[in-house]
């Protein structure tokens, strides 16, 4: 498709319509070595020792509220909270 057949207010020089030489020879983004493959943003890597594992568990709106209210990081206050009450379980 030509640019002259195409509105000029939707012609992006900076991202241009693919061609069929293009087309052709274009590779997938699987074909490619794992080292030259880009990390998509917010996804991790595998973790060297892995120290915590995903769950689904339910608690009463209210103890989630009362955590959330501290703000962010409530996961982490409420693995702590938990903590502290395994190590008072393991003096008794």
């Amino acid at each position: 498709m030509s640019k002259k057949s195409v509105d000029p207010e939707r012609v992006d020089d900076d991202n241009p319509e693919w061609t069929e030489t293009d087309m052709r020879t274009a590779m997938r983004l699987d074909g490619l070595p794992e080292s030259l493959q880009r990390k998509l943003r917010g996804q991790r890597g595998p973790q060297k020792a892995p120290r915590k594992i995903q769950t689904a568990v339910r608690y009463d709106v209210d103890i989630i509220d009362a955590f959330k209210a501290g703000g962010p990081g409530w996961q982490t206050r409420m693995n702590q909270a938990l903590r502290e009450w395994l190590r008072g379980r393991e003096k008794a």
